[in-house]
């Protein structure tokens, strides 16, 4: 779905084709950990279990005799992480299959094109409606490719009201950001960084609501700025030159609604009721990723069944929705031969030292700051929020503890990361695939989008401090 191609342009795919695969690079990661295994000095950190999670004892590192990886162990290394990571990666295939189901019953699409259409009589509330209920999305589900589909409506009640294409993308696609930079209960990220990083899932979402909500406002306010100056001038377009051409593409037939019926309401109750449960076992009960996969699985086949599917197209919907995460699920697996690589060559702890000793005289709200560029770096190279966390979290999660940083920053440093830029970088297959379906071109994009950008990376950085300073858990 993210792939979408522009028939007066280049496809998103071509433009990707210009970077190497997610997958190459982690690949060709895996190959330098294991070269490096020849050259980097072995060492090692002791570690003890505090309050069921093992950390790193500080002041303990101290070298081992080298173990460097041979070339059958380092591509044994690609089966061995799918091994290792094989609860997070059924996980995410569990609740890929559920949202699945859920999409093939129509209801999401039904009552969101029904909110579109209504909030339409409404200019004043058009963009921060449609923004907050793409958000609501962002932060539970991780929507991301599934904004393409949108993306045309977006754009006729957008030109419909004297705004451009530019406002029609960006309060659907930039509102599915916010919720999901904000990410209190979003299962592929937040949920799976938690889990690497030995937290309680969604453990510090009452300080995540609180960003969420400054970044959700500063999106609304800035598409509401653009929105309007465009109106009053609309020469003032950055795709007004695309609009007399004709290269935009959107059409009449965008506005067709799907009919929302009763079913479609009840489905999305047991939607909001099961992630309720899911919350409420996860602080009552202890509830983990099997839990949650599990609670996905049930109410995945529930839904089906209200949603008038025969029992043979549930699974076949699940299949589907299965189909879709594949690309993030098995990147885990990738991403995990890193650490298996680093960690039979006994080279990941002498790697934490370096970083360590390079931070000890920086102030600890900045080496936070520094987590959050790291991220950000990373991101580029593997746009994938699963795979970022399988690769970064378990170096930035030892080193936050010899830094006395909580790890709950650490988690946030990589949830804002991964997260913000997903929204400006030409690797995201989200991002280029709405590109593709609304016309527009990147380099006019990024020319709209960049300011908003650093906008919500300064939210970031001063959120991540403020999380430093207050100890946040």
């Amino acid at each position: 779905m993210g792939e979408g191609t522009n028939v007066k342009g280049k496809s998103s795919k071509d433009i990707s084709q210009k970077f190497p695969h997610t997958y190459a690079i982690l690949l060709f990661i895996v190959i330098l950990g294991a070269a490096l295994s020849y050259i980097v000095p072995a060492g090692e950190y002791e570690r003890v279990e505090v309050d069921d999670r093992v950390e790193v004892v500080g002041g303990s590192y101290h070298s081992v005799e080298q173990n460097p990886v041979s070339i059958m162990d380092l591509f044994m290394a690609i089966p061995t992480g799918l091994n290792e990571a094989a609860n997070i990666i059924f996980y995410i295939f569990l609740i890929g299959g559920a949202f699945g189901v859920i999409r093939a019953t129509g209801a999401l699409e039904a009552i969101i094109q029904n909110v579109m259409k209504n909030v339409q009589k409404n200019e004043f509330m058009l963009i921060p409606v449609i923004m907050t209920v793409f958000s609501a999305l962002g932060f539970t589900t991780g929507m991301a490719e599934e904004t393409i589909i949108f993306v045309p409506i977006g754009i006729m009640l957008a030109v419909a009201l004297g705004y451009d294409a530019m406002v029609g993308t960006a309060m659907v696609t930039l509102g599915a950001a916010a919720g999901f930079i904000g990410g209190m209960f979003n299962p592929f990220t937040v949920g799976i960084a938690h889990g690497i990083a030995e937290l309680p899932i969604f453990s510090g979402w009452g300080f995540r609501l609180i960003v969420y909500v400054f970044v959700l406002l500063a999106g609304i306010l800035f598409v509401m700025s653009y929105a309007k100056k465009v109106k009053k001038d609309p020469k003032r377009s950055i795709v007004y030159e695309e609009s007399q051409t004709g290269q935009l593409n959107f059409t009449d037939d965008a506005l067709e609604l799907t009919e929302l019926r009763k079913r479609h309401i009840v489905i999305v109750l047991l939607f909001v009721l099961t992630i309720a449960i899911n919350v409420y076992g996860i602080f009552v009960h202890g509830w983990f990723l099997t839990e949650l996969a599990a609670n996905f699985f049930i109410v995945g086949i529930i839904i089906g069944f209200v949603g008038g599917l025969k029992l043979n197209a549930v699974f076949d919907a699940f299949i589907d929705g299965m189909k879709i995460v594949v690309y993030g699920a098995i990147i885990v697996g990738f991403a995990r031969a890193i650490l298996v690589v680093l960690e039979s060559g006994l080279i990941i702890d002498t790697i934490i030292y370096s970083m360590s000793a390079m931070l000890d005289n920086v102030p600890t709200a900045l080496t936070a700051v520094g987590m959050l560029g790291v991220q950000v770096i990373i991101n580029f190279f593997i746009p994938s929020g699963s795979g970022q966390a399988m690769t970064t979290m378990p170096i930035m999660i030892p080193l936050s503890d010899l830094q006395e940083i909580p790890r709950q920053v650490a988690v946030l440093a990589y949830q804002y990361g991964d997260a913000i830029t997903n929204s400006i970088i030409p690797t995201s297959a989200s991002l280029m695939g709405v590109l593709a379906i609304a016309g527009i071109p990147y380099i006019k994009w990024v020319k709209f989008v960049w300011k908003l950008i650093i906008i919500w990376l300064i939210i970031a950085a001063i959120a991540l401090v403020v999380a430093t300073l207050i100890n946040l858990q």
